[in-house]
């Protein structure tokens, strides 16, 4: 019971570590940097794809459907991690119209 608790304690700091580190470069100055994480996590979830290659005594239908579910599943990394880069994003972005407008209003 105890190796279990160990297990969950550090996938969930692995987790939340993650998540704090796509704020971090999300915020930074360039935007490439926060699209870093959510490309690694697509490529991660294409080369789950072509492992799925080793099933040979399947229909076609079948195939596609498994390709399908594992392209689906193993893009919600991803899906989370471009959420938090446009969220992050988008307030920079309201962050600097405002600063904009403040200055204008000093002219």
């Amino acid at each position: 019971m105890k190796n279990v608790t160990i297990v969950l304690f550090l996938v969930l700091s692995l987790l939340v570590g993650g998540i704090f580190l796509q704020i971090f470069l999300s915020k930074k100055k360039s935007k490439w940097f926060g699209l870093v994480l959510p490309t690694i996590t697509f490529l991660y979830s294409l080369l789950m794809i072509l492992n799925l290659g080793a099933f040979h005594a399947i229909t076609r239908t079948e195939a596609f459907m498994r390709i399908a579910a594992t392209f689906l599943i193993s893009n919600i990394p991803t899906i989370v991690l471009l959420v938090i880069y446009f969220g992050c994003r988008e307030k920079k972005k309201l962050r600097s119209q405002l600063d904009k407008m403040n200055i204008q209003d000093l002219d």
